[in-house]
């Protein structure tokens, strides 16, 4: 009987294996679309870290906060920057603001391996539209608004209130 099932013998082998190699093959385009801007993220996080910045790898992500640049970034030249996400690599200012900023930035990644090597034209472009319209380059980009509906939901969820809901 156990070679008859699909869950057992070697059909189920067979279907595992291929169930397997697709995963695989998903995961390393998950990877491989968006690498030409991983690429720059990392050559961005070299003089960060040569200026005291610190690195982490989590869950598939390259965390770089901090240091001298994050500072000066943080008070200076870079207004209202917080973090910014290339590829799979974010760049924070600090490890605080990443903590605060860490499922908005995810949000990012994951519209980076959706949208690969066309993420940054299309976010720009988006940023165009909006800012057309009279929306705001950030505030209007659909991009933007799909990461910090994320950041509303995991408020909400954090409250126990509606998305929207102050007291």
């Amino acid at each position: 009987m156990q070679g008859l099932g699909v869950h057992g013998g070697q059909a189920g082998l067979r279907q595992r294996g291929w169930h397997g190699l697709v995963q695989r093959a998903a995961t390393l385009w998950r990877l491989a679309w968006p690498a030409p801007w991983t690429a720059l993220g990392l050559l961005l996080a070299l003089p960060a870290w040569a200026l005291g910045a610190r690195g982490q790898w989590r869950d598939g992500v390259l965390e770089v906060s901090g240091g001298r640049l994050g500072r000066a970034a943080e008070h200076g030249w870079a207004g209202a920057f917080a973090a910014v996400t290339l590829g799979h690599v974010v760049l924070a200012v600090s490890a605080a603001r990443l903590d605060r900023l860490r499922r908005h930035e995810r949000c990012h990644v994951r519209q980076y391996e959706r949208w690969g090597l066309l993420f940054v034209p299309a976010y720009l472009a988006a940023g165009a539209w909006a800012w057309a319209k009279g929306q705001g380059a950030h505030a209007g980009n659909p991009f933007e608004r799909q990461a910090c509906a994320q950041d509303t939901a995991d408020a909400a969820a954090l409250t126990g209130r509606a998305p929207g809901v102050t007291r």
